[in-house]
C-alpha cells in the first residue's frame, strides 16, 4: 500500500518520527534510549552555551514538527512524531556531566514525570492542543528531571558516579 501523501508531508513524518522509531510500541520511550542517550553522550562536552542554543533550536523545530505533523494525521499529539520526547530528555540532562547513571537516572525520572504529568504538564496536555502544548508537557517533565539531577550533584554526586 502506498502513501498518497505529496513527498514534503512524507519526508516530515519520516523526519519528525525519526524514521522507523514513531512506529515502534513505546515509540517515546525507545527514541529517548537508542537516540536521546548517545546523544547526551555525544553533547556532553559541548560548551555550555552550545548545548543551551541546541536545546533552545531543538525546542523551537519539535514545536514546529508537531504542529505541522499533527495537522497532517488529523491527530493531536501523534505518538508517531517523537522528537517532543527528545527535547525533555536534552533539557532534563542540561549541563549535567555525562555518567550512564546519569544518563539512566535522567532516562527513568523524566519518562516517569512525563508520563504522570505532574503540573503544570498536567495543565498544558489538556489546555494547549497545537505545537506548544505536545512539547511544554516534555519541557516540564525535563526542567523537573534537570532540577532534581543539579540537586543531587549538589548534595550526592557519588549517587551518579561523578
Amino acid at each position: 500500500m502506498s502513501d498518497k501523501r505529496p513527498w514534503k508531508h512524507r519526508v516530515l513524518l519520516c523526519v519528525g518520527s525519526i524514521g522507523p522509531l514513531g512506529h515502534l510500541p513505546a515509540s517515546g520511550s525507545v527514541t529517548v534510549a537508542v537516540v536521546g542517550v548517545p546523544l547526551f553522550w555525544v553533547l556532553a562536552d559541548c560548551p555550555p552555551y552550545m548545548y543551551i542554543v541546541l536545546v533552545v533550536v531543538l525546542t523551537l523545530a519539535s514545536i514546529t514538527v508537531h504542529e505541522l505533523g499533527d495537522r497532517i494525521l488529523g491527530e493531536n499529539d501523534s505518538r508517531q512524531l517523537v522528537w517532543d520526547e527528545l527535547v525533555g530528555y536534552f533539557i532534563a540532562v542540561a549541563l549535567v556531566p555525562f555518567t550512564w547513571r546519569t544518563a539512566l537516572l535522567a532516562y527513568v525520572v523524566e519518562r516517569v514525570i512525563d508520563i504522570v504529568k505532574v503540573p503544570p504538564a498536567t495543565w498544558l496536555d489538556r489546555r494547549v492542543h497545537n505545537g506548544v502544548g505536545v512539547v511544554g508537557d516534555d519541557v516540564v517533565a525535563g526542567l523537573y528531571t534537570c532540577g532534581l539531577l543539579h540537586a543531587l550533584l549538589y548534595i550526592r554526586p557519588d549517587w551518579l558516579g561523578v
